[in-house]
């Protein structure tokens, strides 16, 4: 298991203190800023951690920031430290979901659906062609300049890029930040924005309040890993139970009734019939693999 890192430890990739600092709109605005080159007025206050499903029966996904401009434009970021080789699936299950949140029941006009932008931000070159980033939207194969105009973007930002002529030195300064928020990055970056977000940081860092809620994650954490190890070696149990009584079943069954077995295994008939009836169907499934 991961020994875990001290508070101060922690960069701006990390889970904990990205939602931490994202709950301050001076942040989310500094970096949406900066990543878009634009000048945003945030509509309200920014969610982290924002909870959001097409159903109560549906999945469930936890976005780590959501927000909203003046525009009603909605603006979903990432900080995605591991390479899960699934992340542009993701980013389209993050789409359709909140797409499907947008609009009440019964209304019909889709011109209303809000504009979106999902930003992904790692460490890594996801796509393998050193950009420091990569903006995706939907255009048509047969007229390359046909904008589809949805309304979606996609962007997934590396902080490792190799063409620093593409973006801006500003844009490098703050993926180099969010990869290290060290002081010393801090002191190279010649943006006034990125050392006040550094400044707003280190007083996270130096919160004992904030200190003591990272301490709880941590802990919560290991208690949920540890009842899902132990979940997973009670069901193992279970199952190499039910494979045994299976092949006990299998041998008794050529010479007595399911009564017989019943009585000498005290077992209700019910669950013999359960058991043969899951064998049964392994075997089929098997046989039609």
């Amino acid at each position: 298991m991961n020994q875990r890192k001290s508070l101060k430890e922690l960069k701006l990739l990390d889970k904990f203190l990205f939602d931490e600092a994202m709950d301050d709109p001076e942040n989310v605005k500094t970096m949406l800023d900066i990543i878009l080159s634009q000048n945003t007025n945030l509509k309200q206050l920014p969610q982290t951690e924002k909870e959001q499903r097409t159903s109560t029966d549906n999945r469930q996904i936890r976005l780590d920031v959501y927000a909203i401009d003046e525009d009603d434009v909605i603006y979903e970021v990432e900080a995605q430290k591991e390479n899960t080789h699934n992340l542009p699936k993701r980013s389209r299950l993050y789409q359709g979901i909140i797409d499907s949140k947008l609009l009440p029941p019964g209304v019909v006009d889709f011109n209303l659906l809000n504009e979106v932008l999902i930003v992904m931000i790692t460490p890594f070159d996801l796509f393998g062609y050193g950009l420091y980033r990569y903006t995706f939207q939907m255009r048509c194969e047969e007229v390359p300049e046909l904008k589809l105009d949805d309304g979606a973007t996609r962007i997934f930002l590396n902080t490792r890029g190799k063409h620093p002529e593409l973006v801006s030195s500003e844009l490098i300064e703050l993926l180099k930040y969010m990869e290290h928020s060290t002081e010393e990055v801090s002191e190279q970056c010649k943006s006034e924005r990125i050392q006040k977000m550094h400044r707003r940081v280190c007083q996270i860092k130096a919160s004992e309040k904030t200190e003591v809620k990272y301490m709880q994650t941590w802990e919560e954490q290991i208690m949920i890993k540890q009842e899902g190890i132990i979940e997973g070696r009670i069901e193992g149990e279970k199952i190499g139970r039910l494979r045994g009584k299976r092949e006990l079943l299998e041998k008794l069954s050529d010479k007595f009734s399911i009564e017989q077995i019943s009585e000498m295994l005290e077992i209700d008939i019910s669950e013999l019939k359960n058991i043969y009836e899951r064998d049964t169907e392994r075997k089929v499934s098997v046989r039609n693999c």
